[in-house]
């Protein structure tokens, strides 16, 4: 399958100078994917020369007068910069000229403006941030939501863990655990909401609509006890955060450690090996790029201080998506779960793992990785 991605090529902090070289490195990759270069000409004209994608057959530069800064707020990026390449990228979405949407800018923007133009698919109130964290178990803990909810309800949880079973389903792997990301694994634990929320999913796997793991603490997210971990959105945040900084502070504390003396500089140099694979393992910028579930459309957003190497993961995991038709996974899935929740016989409901289970296919754990 072809993969058109619609990138916002100004948003983040680095605009062009990060997003033009990682698009063209994705198009030396992927010899079928097409990119639709959205932004203000002016401002991409050096770096498209300079990166060969003024000419290159499988390029396409759509101009956008307006950009969304990282400080603008909603209302400005949604009533007042209607010609942003935020907004345009979207709309190439919508209109079908582009399977998904890449963008470094304002999460809070995205989000809303994502939401005007493409709308939420039936049955889901409010979109999540998800994304693929590393883990013990080497599969990958899909999380959500990491930041688009800071207020959440007991429901909007349960929404969550069914959009992250619909898309961990699309990724090829039916039936995940949903795990409830608590204070303790006790069902009295939390605050009200949690509990609430702990109700509603005990209640929706005992209806077969997913399959509930239970409670689990922060420690849980990589050992890989659940599947799937779901939380609101400032919680997962704030996770997310804390494990990116402590995985730069031990590898800069290691760094340290091995260019000390004389001696542990040579000891660095035998491990070298050992070094450079445990770097790429937890490093953040391999996890960039998180899906925007719940949307008629895939959008993926990238960390907005994303170099070009990272803004490129998070073109691979929007690649990827499209060329599984995730949204039309997730679509399908939500629609088989809310036929099991309003089923008056659920004898004669179709059954999760049947109606879950995608094409034969090798689970990715990075399908979407660390977004922000």
């Amino acid at each position: 399958m072809t993969a058109s991605l619609a990138v916002d090529v100004m948003g983040g902090d680095h605009g062009p100078s990060a997003t033009l070289p990682a698009c063209r490195a994705l198009l030396d990759l992927h010899p079928q994917s097409r990119v639709l270069l959205v932004g203000q000409l002016e401002a991409m004209q050096a770096g498209l020369r300079q990166h060969g994608l003024a000419d290159h057959p499988r390029a396409q530069v759509v101009p956008a007068t307006e950009v969304v800064t990282m400080d603008d707020s909603v209302e400005v990026a949604l009533r007042r910069k209607k010609d942003s390449s935020m907004r345009r990228a979207l709309e190439l979405v919508k209109d079908g000229s582009a399977h998904a949407c890449v963008s470094s800018g304002n999460t809070g923007a995205l989000m809303a403006v994502a939401r005007y133009v493409l709308k939420t698919l039936p049955g889901i109130d409010r979109p999540a941030i998800a994304t693929y964290l590393p883990n013990a178990r080497g599969t990958g803990t899909l999380m959500l939501d990491l930041g688009a909810n800071v207020d959440c309800e007991a429901e909007h949880l349960l929404q969550f863990a069914v959009m992250g079973t619909a898309f961990a389903s699309a990724g090829g792997h039916p039936n995940p655990r949903v795990g409830l990301l608590n204070i303790g694994e006790e069902v009295l634990k939390g605050n009200e909401m949690i509990k609430q929320a702990g109700e509603l999913l005990r209640g929706a796997h005992a209806e077969g609509r997913l399959n509930f793991f239970g409670n689990v603490e922060g420690n849980d997210i990589f050992k890989g006890t659940a599947d799937i971990v779901v939380c609101d959105g400032f919680v997962g945040n704030v996770a997310l955060k804390a494990s990116e900084g402590l995985a730069q502070m031990l590898t800069g504390m290691i760094r340290e450690e091995f260019t000390r003396t004389p001696l542990t500089k040579l000891m660095a140099f035998a491990a070298m090996p050992v070094l450079k694979h445990f770097r790429k393992r937890v490093d953040p910028r391999r996890y960039n790029g998180a899906a925007l579930l719940g949307l008629r459309g895939l959008v993926v957003k990238s960390h907005g201080s994303a170099d070009a190497f990272s803004f490129q993961q998070a073109l691979e995991r929007a690649h990827e998506a499209a060329v599984w038709q995730v949204v039309q996974e997730i679509e399908r899935i939500v629609a088989v779960l809310h036929t099991q929740a309003t089923a008056p016989d659920p004898a004669v409901a179709p059954s999760l793992p049947d109606e879950a289970a995608a094409p034969a296919q090798t689970s990715h754990p990075q399908i979407m990785a660390n977004g922000h």
